[in-house]
């Protein structure tokens, strides 16, 4: 380290181990308002890395303040381990997978020898919790661990066993057929947490419309049923290979993905023979519901891996179907035909008789490898579905419009045997964390939780509306996730969890058991003395939900009855939860069965009341992987750039549903700022404010300020703003404050500032807090804003010193001179009157101009240049604020300003400068005091 250095680590680790040793986080019910906040708990099969960074320290800020404000806060965390990654990642290790060893020694920082040992998925779980607790301590989360637990404890069972109970009890939990997201390695189904890759896509019913080769059915699938009125050919690819089996009574031909996928919907599959795309070219089949006989026509764009591996072509309004065609150009009379006339099925109000063709061409679209293509694509799809009307060609559909067609549409073709439902996912492919391919099977006798019941989605539409949602935005995600929600398996066969009660072949699904876990915090830390049998229904019944009679309970199970009222008071006290802290990730998932789960089991009171959403976090400008990299982990960030640092950098760097980038040389630029903010209030702070000077004054008003921009963000959740506000703005402006006055910065405002931003970089502010005083920084009263303290003319001043500063300065590198003589100008007295007379005249944002020169008649001020300033200055006065000129007006003596900053000018510059009212200017070779207006001198430079 050099001189200027100081051990930042060091430093962490002292007020850390200070912190946890007096236990000055755990939170106890008492007397003050509570504030209950928690954000997700980590997944286990892993170290945690700068994602969990972000999400994590935006919790950590959010409680830290909340503390300092006089809220009995409590800030807890747990470890999620349920699921099959963590059993996949163990056989992996135990199998010493090259592969697996390199990722979790490299990419995750794992000592092989450490790793090696990895081998069950206990010793995983016990080795990522203590490495996730020490990651989450190093970094200085001021967290109650007291509460601390895994979802494979058996007192965390016996919770979830109860909840589930009372699912089922309540009739949100059901045995039937559904399709679900399976893995066919694990034979589980999974939700988001098992997956690797592809966790975006959604299980989608697509059509399978069965048009027929003599007696061979070629199934299309579709997500546009209707269109199969305006098919003209069907597209193959020539190069992909095609399998002819029999399905069920029936012969079909389709790729072998297709198949494989058929083998999970309960199909009888024999495979008879495989062959090439290209034998198909040119043969006919029958459209099944307008008898056309159309061609099969090649076509490279077509996937084999989507869908069924064959695609209708409707080229009046499929921008792809006809550019394809297009591109076929002369090639087609190979398949003996001259060419095909397009089918118009839609009427568009602003689109012609062939949407496709005049969107394609509007666009200037080349062809079908366009990028322009896609954006074709989407034009014509919105359009058709929200303004298009199905035309005389669909017969006695004619008439209905294309948002309400396909329900209908599909009933009847299945109905007439000619359709199916085929399901497969939005987007491919899906990728388990095993490593295995996933698939859509539709399971029979299978448990889900029937998120589609209406009566439950209208309490948690309820229950939504009656939170904060951050930012307000995000609110109609929300009500739209809720009102596509369908029901989720909520039991599997393999991995870690909790059996399910009453059928326990099954094990309860990893999301389902994490949906109500913030209840269990507060018992957490009293159950651990407990047998986990001893944690009957009964228990759980009266401690959330007032049910039964605590002495009974104690009869039976054996737990003191005080300590059984205790608990219950606990969480009476501390429920509902304040805040939920989040991802954006979790809005399709985890935090809509949050909602839903709270509002199937606890009282309208117990619901929770807010949550809040941050986006993700990139690497150097790449997307990172646990899996592939790149990753950066929580450890290694702390080791290379501290705690604070990598705090006030990820909190800094946006906000809200914005995703941050973490870029190492920010960092370490971040790193060597809060270095030299430590050696500026060390070395240049001390004495007392002295009301009498104007930039104390000064400094105290943007104090105040900044003080209370930054608890409007806080309120709001805006770590970027303000982090923003209280440290890098406030540094500016405190470095001003020294430029001009040559002093240190004072005593008291130096301790509003390191409280100020106690939250963001507890452990320096912590340091510097023992300098100058007893206890803890982490526990002082936040700073509040006092009006008392704000000084509206030094504010108004001081902006208009800075914006002639900026002048001067703009005006040297444009000329690009070395003055050596500066004159400022000031506005003669005559104009504030006329600014002055023009804040009478102002009525509804405007200026009576005549009225204002009118007045001056008498003044002796030449008329011509009077009109001319007060017609240029009106729209000036009325954009300004009226407080700001009345302060101006009221007390502000310009010349007297500027006088006494000439010192200050004629340093920064380097040259004479002086100061004169603009009437009484002898000199004035350029003309320039005309030019001087109120708050805005003119600059005379040589």
């Amino acid at each position: 380290m050099t001189s200027r250095e100081i051990d930042l680590k060091e430093i962490e680790k002292k007020w850390q181990e200070k912190w946890f040793s007096e236990g000055i986080f755990n939170a106890e019910p008492d007397g003050r308002e509570k504030f209950f906040i928690t954000i997700p708990y980590p997944y286990l099969n892993g170290n945690l890395h700068v994602g969990h960074t972000r999400t994590f320290t935006i919790g950590d800020v959010i409680a830290r303040w909340k503390r300092m404000l006089g809220y009995n806060v409590l800030y807890p965390m747990g470890f999620h381990v349920t699921g099959t990654p963590i059993v996949g990642l163990a056989e992996l290790i135990a199998k010493r997978d090259e592969e697996t060893l390199r990722v979790y020694n490299q990419l995750h920082g794992i000592p092989m020898e450490d790793l090696l040992k990895l081998t069950t998925p206990e010793k995983i779980v016990e080795y990522f919790s203590r490495e996730a607790e020490k990651d989450m301590k190093g970094i200085g989360y001021s967290i109650d661990w007291r509460r601390k637990f895994t979802t494979t404890d058996p007192h965390y069972q016996k919770f979830i066993e109860w909840q589930f109970r009372k699912l089922k009890e309540g009739g949100y939990v059901s045995k039937g057929s559904h399709p679900v997201r399976w893995c066919p390695n694990d034979g589980n189904p999974v939700e988001d947490h098992d997956i690797l890759r592809g966790e975006e896509a959604t299980i989608v019913d697509f059509v399978l419309i069965k048009f027929k080769l003599e007696d061979i059915v070629l199934p299309c699938a579709t997500l546009r049923p209707e269109t199969v009125f305006g098919v003209t050919n069907l597209w193959v690819n020539p190069s992909a290979t095609y399998v002819k089996a029999k399905v069920d009574d029936e012969v079909w031909i389709l790729s072998e993905k297709a198949l494989w996928k058929l083998s999970y919907a309960e199909k009888r599959i024999e495979e008879i023979e495989r062959i090439k795309g290209e034998e198909l070219l040119g043969k006919f089949v029958v459209n099944p519901v307008t008898k056309d006989e159309v061609p099969i026509l090649p076509a490279e764009f077509v996937d084999p891996n989507n869908g069924s591996g064959i695609v209708m072509s409707v080229p009046a309004h499929a921008p792809y179907d006809y550019l394809a065609l297009r591109d076929l150009g002369e090639e087609i009379k190979k398949y003996g035909m001259k060419e095909l006339k397009l089918i118009s099925l839609i009427d568009v109000p602003d689109l012609g008789k062939y949407p496709a063709v005049e969107v394609v061409e509007n666009l200037g679209v080349k062809d079908q490898n366009d990028e322009k293509a896609e954006e074709a694509t989407k034009i014509v799809y919105r359009k058709e579905f929200h303004t298009g009307v199905l035309n005389e060609v669909t017969g006695k559909y004619a008439g209905i419009k294309v948002s309400e067609i396909k329900e209908r549409l599909t009933e009847d073709l299945i109905g007439e045997g000619v359709a199916e439902i085929f399901y497969d996912f939005s987007e491919s492919p899906v990728i388990c964390r095993c490593g295995a391919e996933c698939v859509v099977k539709l399971v029979r006798d299978q448990w889900f939780l029937t998120y589609s019941n209406p009566e439950w989605k209208r309490r948690a539409l309820e229950c939504l509306s009656s939170m904060r949602i951050i930012p307000e935005e995000i609110r109609k995600e929300f009500e739209n996730k809720i009102d596509w929600l369908r029901d989720k398996a909520c039991a599997r066969r393999k991995g870690l969890g909790t059996r399910l009660p009453w059928d326990r072949e099954w094990l309860i699904e990893s999301l389902a058991d994490s949906t109500i876990y913030m209840a269990y915090y507060i018992l957490a830390k009293y159950v651990h003395g407990i047998e986990a049998e001893k944690l009957c229904d009964e228990f759980f019944d009266y401690v959330f939900l007032n049910v039964g009679d605590p002495e009974k309970i104690s009869e039976k199970t054996g737990i003191a009855e005080e300590l059984i009222r205790r608990i219950r008071e606990d969480f009476e006290y501390w429920y509902p939860v304040d805040l939920r802290s989040s991802g954006k990730d979790l809005i399709p998932n985890h935090l809509l069965f949050f909602i839903f789960h709270h509002v199937a089991i606890f009282p309208e009171r117990h619901w929770p009341r807010g949550i809040s959403i941050n986006g993700y976090v990139s690497l150097e400008g790449q997307k990172m992987s646990k899996s592939k990299g790149p990753l950066m982990t929580m450890r290694e960030a702390i080791e290379r750039f501290g705690a604070d640092a990598s705090r006030l950098y990820i909190l800094g760097n946006s906000e809200h549903t914005k995703d941050a980038d973490w870029r190492n040389a920010e960092v370490e630029a971040t790193r060597k700022q809060l270095i030299r903010f430590y050696h500026l209030l060390t070395e240049m702070s001390g004495g007392e404010i002295d009301e009498t000077n104007h930039l104390d004054r000064w400094l105290m008003s943007t104090m105040q300020l900044r003080i209370k921009d930054v608890n409007e963000a806080l309120e709001n959740v805006q770590t970027r703003r303000a982090v923003q506000s209280a440290f890098y703005q406030l540094l500016n402006d405190v470095r001003w404050y020294q430029r001009r006055s040559g002093k240190k910065i004072p005593a008291e405002l130096r301790d509003e500032w390191i409280k100020l931003l106690s939250p963001f970089i507890p452990h320096l502010c912590e340091e510097l807090w023992s300098k100058y005083h007893e206890g803890f920084v982490s526990l002082e009263p936040y700073p509040q804003y006092n009006e008392r303290k704000v000084d509206r003319a030094s504010l108004l001043s001081e902006e208009l010193i800075k914006q002639t500063y900026e002048d001067i300065q703009e005006i040297i590198r444009v000329t690009e001179m070395t003055p050596k003589r500066i004159i400022i100008y000031v506005a003669p007295e005559w104009k504030k009157d006329v600014y002055r007379r023009m804040i009478e005249e102002k009525r509804d944002g405007r200026i009576d101009i005549g009225a204002v020169i009118k007045s001056f008649k008498d003044s002796g001020i030449p008329m011509k240049e009077l009109s001319e300033f007060v017609r240029k200055e009106a729209k000036r006065v009325v954009s300004m604020d009226e407080s700001i000129l009345k302060v101006y007006l009221e007390e502000i003596n310009e010349e007297e300003l500027y006088r006494d900053s000439v010192e200050f000018f004629s340093s920064e510059f380097g040259c004479s400068v002086e100061v004169c009212s603009a009437e009484e200017a002898f000199y004035d070779p350029a003309n320039k005091r005309g030019m001087a207006k109120p708050m805005k001198p003119a600059i005379y430079i040589e």
